[in-house]
């Protein structure tokens, strides 16, 4: 029915169109951060009456967009060839100019180059976001290639982690930089929205071999049978003995029911920051205790000791002790957390504040309007 509400309300938009064009540029329009990222706020423009454009090589989301009634472009905007690069430039102007764009916005490095270029050329504003940190040096000219990505007239970080890392590495002003965290989508992952059948669905596959039902582990997520730390993790579960409690399930195509089976929900992170934490948020959405490593910008999608615990990384006592309060919780002490993790994740980390956030930075260029300082810094960490 929310799926249907909204496709309702983003054609009466599109009748009635009269905002910005807005153009979106990514290597691919695939199932990564970024890439819901950039579905997620072209819903959001398109409610608002704003026409969406969203250029990339392709990718399993541009179906979804298209449902929704916004325009998806092919090019190659994945290649890190010079030539093509290049070209690419050409081909975004042209973009720009046949279709009345009114703005562009990056978010990734090949094609912020290209977009950059074009943008300039047909004097429109240019935007950036960084969904990650690039660490190491790498090199002048590596160092040279991450750079544009601070070149936008308005930088947008996902998390205060990834702001710090931007205007240390490469010295974006604040009236330039704006913390806009991403967003869940309330409706979906919403509690009263999963049924009983969508949960065990879900489950079936991973715990029908399983002997013991008082403690299962399932690991989720995409999984590189090729690479030599997914057997080194099979290795370490079979020596420890662990076979009949933990499971690697890999990827899943519904979140919500598969947070909403767990007791737990355990963010780590051990060997590279995480830029923000996703998967943190969708869980107290869901209600649930969230136990993520103090590690770049987890730490700031929850509350400590209120929707969930922080523990260093690499710390297995204090993950231990974190997994047994958990799971020991009395039921009227978990009900309130419940309550306590929606209610944070409401007030700071939902579509409707991404979208809103990231229009107001839109229209900040587009109407020459003073920064709004409420933008800055906005996100609700620790809180």
């Amino acid at each position: 029915m929310n799926d249907i509400v909204d496709q309702v309300r983003v054609e009466q938009a599109a009748r009635d169109r009269t905002g910005p064009v807005i153009l979106q540029v990514l290597p691919e329009l695939g199932e990564g951060g970024a890439e819901r990222g950039t579905v997620d706020l072209a819903r959001y423009l398109m409610r608002e009456g704003c026409t969406a454009l969203v250029a990339s090589a392709g990718g399993g989301a541009e179906a979804e967009l298209e449902e929704l009634g916004g325009t998806c472009l092919r090019l190659p905007l994945h290649s890190k060839n010079p030539f093509t690069m290049r070209t690419n430039i050409r081909r975004l102007e042209r973009v720009i100019r046949e279709r009345g764009v009114q703005l562009v916005h990056a978010r990734s490095r090949a094609p912020a180059w290209s977009a950059c270029y074009a943008a300039k050329r047909c004097k429109v504003p240019f935007v950036t976001t960084f969904h990650g940190v690039y660490e190491g040096s790498g090199g002048i000219f590596k160092r040279r290639y991450n750079a544009i990505m601070a070149r936008g007239e308005r930088v947008i970080a996902i998390s205060d982690f990834v702001a710090e890392h931007v205007r240390e590495r490469y010295r974006v002003p604040p009236e330039r930089l704006r913390v806009i965290p991403r967003g869940v989508d309330m409706t979906q992952f919403d509690p009263a929205a999963v049924s009983e059948d969508r949960r065990r669905l879900w489950a079936v596959r991973a715990i029908e071999r399983l002997r013991r039902r008082d403690f299962v582990c399932l690991m989720v997520g995409e999984i590189d049978t090729s690479s030599s730390y997914v057997g080194e993790v099979e290795g370490l579960i079979g020596a420890m003995g662990l076979r009949e409690v933990v499971r690697m399930v890999g990827p899943c195509d519904d979140m919500p029911a598969a947070l909403m089976l767990a007791d737990v929900v355990v963010a780590p992170s051990t060997v590279a920051p995480e830029p923000f934490g996703r998967v943190s948020i969708e869980a107290q959405a869901m209600g649930k205790p969230v136990i993520a490593t103090d590690f770049g910008g987890l730490g700031e999608t929850l509350m400590p000791a209120a929707t969930g615990w922080l523990v260093p990384p690499d710390d297995v006592a204090e993950l231990t002790d974190a997994l047994q309060l958990a799971l020991t919780m009395p039921d009227d002490a978990r009900a309130r957390l419940a309550a306590r993790a929606r209610r944070f994740v409401t007030r700071n980390f939902t579509l409707e504040r991404m979208g809103k956030s990231t229009l107001d930075v839109y229209r900040e260029l587009l109407e020459g309007r003073a920064p709004e300082t409420d933008l800055i810094g906005m996100s609700g960490s620790r809180a």
